[in-house]
């Protein structure tokens, strides 16, 4: 496994992220020893970082990752959690809460959950409004100086916040969408990380499955895409339509649709470290196998015929939760 380090600050990770988020219901049922073996089988093939978030089925997520460690080195792992987001009994999102004392609070839970003394990246989920970046970051240099927390990162910032927050404490990387279909970063946000040098975790680089080649149009109970405007009515037709363009180049190159995604994120820049959210060790497999991909000028230029940037239709996400994105801003 090719390595990494987070920005000019950050520690060293392996070249491709695993995101726990789906093993803890958001995409449905998953399954608990299916995705503990992932885990352990993304470990042993040199897979270092493993981001989660507190509110991934209400700390469901964190005592899963807290298990799937059990009985191995965890100064192996480079544990990235996002915090702040607030929610109900029935799974629905309350908010966002930046508050010192609420911080210092999210923290003390997340290390118990984990099992761990420390977190090696930690970040707020979303931007609050009420508390200014400048507070929130000088309550997560605190962490670090009680040896809490090692990093400090974000999560979905725009270009102004980012310069604001790194002026208070070094930011080791942003979390943000990146991909294909989300290509919105390339305008501001992802030149002020690399004039910064903070490095930038890509998530969502297969839009949640919609441009991996898989996605059948349906979605489970409890999935939460079925919310998505991406995924609902003539938006995910066009979608998969581009989707289809995508695996007429993959074809050719002999990769599948999920790996020519991938690999395309990987040719965007060292600064870049894509997140893969697979649940299933073959979804893992597939998605390691985009570390040895080339993609050529010749690849390239296809791959930007077949989707140009701003060709996917849909939002994001609905327009509540678009509304708190700063980098939507």
């Amino acid at each position: 496994m090719e390595n990494t380090t987070l920005g000019t600050t950050g520690p060293s990770v392996s070249r491709l992220g695993l995101g726990l988020m789906g093993m803890s219901g958001m995409y449905g049922p998953a399954d608990r020893a299916e995705s503990i073996a992932t885990v352990h089988a993304a470990l042993d093939r040199g897979v270092t970082l493993l981001d989660t978030g507190d509110f991934y089925g209400m700390g469901h997520n964190e005592m899963l990752l807290q298990e799937a460690l059990r009985g191995r080195d965890r100064d192996r792992a480079v544990i990235s959690v996002k915090f702040g987001a607030l929610r109900d009994a029935d799974g629905g999102f309350l908010g966002v809460d930046l508050r010192p004392a609420a911080i210092k609070n999210f923290v003390a839970y997340s290390l118990q959950r984990l099992g761990t003394d420390h977190i090696d990246v930690y970040r707020p989920a979303r931007i609050s409004p009420e508390i200014p970046i400048e507070d929130v970051v000088g309550t997560l240099a605190e962490l670090v100086d009680k040896g809490w927390i090692r990093h400090i990162g974000l999560s979905e910032v725009g270009a102004d916040t980012l310069r604001r927050a790194h002026a208070v404490h070094p930011i080791t990387d942003v979390q943000i969408e990146y991909s294909l279909i989300s290509r919105g970063i390339e305008q501001d946000i992802l030149p002020t990380a690399n004039e910064l040098g903070v490095a930038v975790t890509a998530y969502g680089v297969l839009s949640r499955g919609l441009i991996s080649g898989h996605w059948k149009p349906q979605a489970a109970d409890g999935d939460f895409r079925a919310h998505l405007p991406r995924f609902s009515g003539d938006a995910l037709d066009h979608n998969l339509a581009l989707v289809e363009a995508l695996r007429a180049i993959a074809a050719d190159k002999r990769v599948t649709v999920a790996q020519l995604a991938i690999a395309w994120v990987l040719g965007r820049g060292d600064g870049l470290v894509p997140l893969i959210g697979a649940r299933r060790r073959d979804r893992l497999d597939e998605a390691l196998g985009a570390l040895d991909v080339t993609l050529t000028p010749a690849d390239l230029a296809a791959i930007e015929a077949a989707v140009p940037a701003d060709a996917a239709r849909g939002e994001r996400y609905d327009p509540a939760q678009m509304a708190m994105l700063d980098s939507e801003r």
